[in-house]
């Protein structure tokens, strides 16, 4: 299985699992968005607040005749609406279950190895809308290609 995917899809499963982050979420975590057409474009068609997988590179760690990558991958949480979600609170609490739930943790990969995780960025901004609370949480990983 190629690394970056089963690292990502990794990284979602264990979001999902767990209760801070589902209590504020529900099954809202995401590898792609649901869309819909409106007026000839596609829109995200879900509401908020919910989680998405973002960018990812990978650079070749290679050591010893072993086969390494360093990913870097992004975990974006939105939120919109009253109360929590109308300031960044609610943005800011997504990403710090988000940081607790994947930073040092141990995931299991069923083709390659994880040796590390560790959570590098966080950003809270508001985008272009003016409306929306985006939770950018960045993480660097190096796993062991088989």
């Amino acid at each position: 299985m190629e690394p970056i995917y089963e690292l990502r899809l990794a990284a979602l499963n264990k979001l999902r699992q767990v209760p801070a982050l589902t209590a504020i979420v529900g099954t809202k975590i995401y590898d792609r968005v649901p869309e819909r057409q409106v007026g000839g474009q596609l829109v995200a068609d879900v509401t908020s607040p919910y989680i998405s997988l973002g960018l990812a590179t990978a650079i070749s760690d290679d050591a010893d005749c072993i086969e390494g990558l360093e990913v870097t991958f992004q975990i974006d949480g939105w939120s919109w609406g009253s109360g929590l979600a109308y300031s960044s609170v609610q943005a800011s609490q997504i990403a710090g279950e988000v940081r607790k739930a994947l930073h040092g943790v141990e995931l299991n990969l069923s083709v390659n190895a994880l040796v590390s995780i560790r959570h590098e960025l966080t950003r809270i901004l508001r985008d272009s809308d003016g409306i929306t609370n985006h939770a950018v949480i960045q993480f660097t990983a190096l796993v062991e290609v088989k």
